[in-house]
């Protein structure tokens, strides 16, 4: 919750620090939402993908004094709640300020289920058709056993890993039809058990060039931002248009720690996505390394 509470009156500061911390983000969304008008537009998305490295490429985006962050660092709005309104969005950003003289100051939020919602593109099309887009992919592989240890941690998922691949289709069957028949359905399967789906990245991309053209979207690949954190901070600093700063002594956000998958399930997964990545790196002209 650090340097969020920047969204109150300092009056009520100190009041809210005693509430716990679910509270507290209704408390702020609250007040943003009647003091919207005040608040600034978000210049950039990260869209994706989920356990791809945007926790932490969003942290070091905030350490940057350009840039100032949203309440959450997943609103969710053209997701799960495009229902609630652009004020209630809006409410989620910082308020404008003239206290920074000349120096631009821009704000931007990272929900990566974006990217796989078959609405977000086109909604933030029609609201937003000027943002920046950023997008990181993983080994695909590798993003799926991470999403499956995700939904473990948090409860939802009591299946196997290879149990949870095997019914994925039948988990997500009809769930997308229903997302297309009815804009405010939410699709919880959707959201958390499509593990091999979400790693079909070039349907997903095609899908965004349809409302975005290529200059607005920036494609990367999270093993660089692994092991190049301030050459990609530098890269999307670049693609923001906002002067290069060193990055802060920094870590990888959100890790989880499981056991190694099994080796023979691997092999698997990787003969399943290589049609797909082969076709990724097609379509981007762009040699992922992961074939």
């Amino acid at each position: 919750m650090r340097g969020i509470m920047n969204f109150l009156p300092k009056k009520f500061r100190s009041a809210v620090h005693k509430v716990r911390k679910d509270r507290k983000i209704q408390l702020l969304q609250f007040y943003g939402k009647l003091t919207y008008q005040k608040r600034m537009l978000p210049e950039f998305l990260i869209i994706g993908s989920q356990r791809a490295g945007t926790t932490s490429l969003y942290s070091y985006l905030s350490t940057h004094p350009n840039i100032h962050r949203a309440i959450l660092k997943e609103v969710h709005f053209f997701d799960n709640n495009f229902h609630k309104g652009l004020d209630w969005y809006r409410g989620n950003f910082p308020l404008l300020t003239s206290k920074n003289g000349d120096r631009r100051i821009i704000t931007g939020e990272a929900t990566p289920y974006y990217i796989f919602h078959p609405h977000a593109a086109r909604r933030i099309a029609e609201v937003f058709p000027s943002i920046k887009i950023i997008v990181l992919l993983r080994n695909p592989v590798d993003r799926a056993y991470s999403h499956y240890q995700h939904e473990v941690g948090l409860g939802v998922e009591s299946l196997s890993f290879e149990e949870a691949i095997e019914k994925e289709e039948m988990r997500l069957d009809s769930e997308l039809e229903k997302l297309y028949r009815d804009e405010n359905y939410l699709s919880f399967n959707h959201q958390h058990f499509a593990y091999l789906s979400r790693g079909r990245y070039a349907e997903q991309l095609k899908h965004w060039s349809k409302f975005f053209p290529n200059e607005q979207i920036l494609v990367l690949k999270s093993e660089d931002l692994f092991q190049s954190r301030q050459e990609i901070f530098s890269k999307v600093l670049k693609f923001l248009d906002l002067p290069d700063w060193k990055l802060p002594k920094s870590r990888v956000h959100n890790q989880l720690q499981y056991l190694g998958m099994n080796p023979s399930t691997r092999d698997r997964l990787c003969a399943y996505f290589e049609p797909y990545n082969l076709e990724l790196n097609e379509y981007l002209s762009r040699d992922f390394g992961w074939l």
